[in-house]
């Protein structure tokens, strides 16, 4: 089983939110869905476009706090690292 870290974001160089999941694939489809009103419903953040990938849920959830800690240009340096155009990862998920 693996464990997720990621970054969303409403637009490229937008309002960013970062989480963890064990399943990346149903937790983007809920905030795409507004499932859980909030933070990335009410700014529309539920663009995929950037995540890693970790063997624990602890490894995972110590790596959102550290990124969460961040400032906002290193957050943008991680993302336009492996993501320049910030594509919505979302859709290169196994479905």
């Amino acid at each position: 089983m693996y464990f997720f870290v990621y970054i969303l974001a409403n637009k490229k160089n937008g309002t960013l939110y970062t989480g963890s999941t064990e399943d990346l694939k149903a937790r983007v489809w809920q905030y795409k869905n507004k499932i859980h009103r909030g933070f990335t419903s009410k700014y529309d953040v539920n663009r995929l476009v950037w995540f890693e990938t970790h063997d624990s849920r602890e490894a995972a959830f110590t790596r959102e706090r550290q990124i969460k800690e961040w400032k906002r240009a290193w957050k943008i340096e991680l993302i336009e690292k492996e993501n320049p155009e910030w594509d919505d990862l979302y859709e290169t998920l196994n479905h």
